[in-house]
């Protein structure tokens, strides 16, 4: 991965902007859902019981570490999920048209309860539980209330990178790719990103035939990995580039091409589960160059607001082996990816 340098003689992507519809599609602020079993066996073999998916997230948002957290799955902001039914289609259709509308980057308004009118974005989707992840100022999130509804302004279905065809965009608005820092050079389109991911370290997310409506994980089981590629120090709304990965017809593994996407929910203790990844772009290693940028962050592209700086965390795991002074020595400012 090399640097990010100067733009000149670049340019941004070219899209076929005039071709996309905007469709407003709505879901509700849901509510976490409780198991018959309060524990979660992690990978340790240490059952615990800690906070998960749903409901309003107050103090971790887009910008925040999400290593070492006290919580499974942490979605940051608030999560989605329409609980409404129509008279045609399966019984979960509103709901997995608001997991496929959704794009990273889309506007989002508060339509009901006491903050009616306040505005955030479409940070991520995470399958399984099937929510779309909405990021809004903290004094906003302080005032949401389970349930209220959150209507979203989908723009980016339908979208393509005109000068590179090979590219696939996935879950991913216009306003975004503008905003991202990518650009165009020569037949490459060089693209920001915080670290880099070995496909062979993908976990729970593989195996669906499509990428549209979710994430899959980054396991963080093998120590040396997490630290060779500096996985300790990755936060909420990072965008990472998993090398030898596909993400066409679903994610799975292959050589010579490239997934970029964005971490959308924080790390588990669980076996084959870690920080979800939504994906956001795929095609040819030859053309998508991942350049490394700190600041290649979803709060810092789209100006929501300063993302903490990136540290070396150590897992909820490693926390449960170690001394308080261990921990310390640990969170250090990482460098420059070379």
């Amino acid at each position: 991965m090399t640097k990010l340098t100067s733009a000149a003689g670049r340019r941004r992507p070219r899209l076929n902007h005039s071709d996309l519809v905007v469709v407003a599609v709505s879901g509700q602020i849901a509510h976490p859902v409780g198991r018959a079993n309060p524990y979660r066996i992690g990978n340790d073999g240490v059952p615990r019981v800690l906070p998960g998916t749903g409901g309003i997230v107050i103090n971790h948002r887009i910008g925040d570490r999400c290593i070492g957290l006290a919580g499974d799955h942490i979605e940051p902001g608030v999560a989605l999920h329409n609980n409404g039914r129509e008279v045609v289609g399966p019984r979960d259709g509103p709901n997995t048209a608001l997991i496929t509308y959704a794009c990273v980057g889309n506007r989002a308004l508060v339509v009901s309860g006491p903050s009616t009118g306040k505005a955030g974005l479409v940070t991520g989707k995470h399958g399984g539980v099937n929510h779309v992840l909405v990021d809004f100022p903290t004094e906003v999130l302080m005032r949401l209330q389970i349930g209220d509804r959150i209507q979203i302004y989908s723009h980016g279905l339908g979208v393509r990178m005109l000068d590179h065809p090979d590219v696939e965009v996935l879950n991913c608005s216009p306003r975004l790719i503008w905003n991202w820092g990518m650009r165009a050079d020569g037949g490459a389109l060089r693209v920001p990103v915080t670290h880099l991911v070995p496909a062979a370290i993908m976990g729970s997310g593989l195996g669906k035939s499509s990428a549209w409506r979710g994430d899959y994980d980054i396991q963080m089981t093998d120590p040396q990995l997490r630290r060779r590629f500096r996985l300790g120090s990755l936060r909420f709304g990072d965008f990472v580039a998993i090398v030898d990965a596909d993400s066409r017809h679903g994610p799975h593994f292959r050589q010579g091409r490239v997934t970029v996407g964005v971490i959308v929910h924080g790390d588990s203790t669980v076996s084959g589960h870690g920080p979800g990844v939504t994906p956001l772009l795929t095609g040819p290693a030859q053309i998508v160059r991942p350049v490394h940028d700190q600041n290649a962050n979803l709060a810092h592209v789209l100006h929501v607001r300063r993302p903490a700086p990136p540290q070396v965390y150590p897992t909820l795991i490693e926390r449960g082996r170690r001394r308080p002074t261990q921990l310390a020595q640990q969170r250090v400012p990482i460098a420059a990816l070379e």
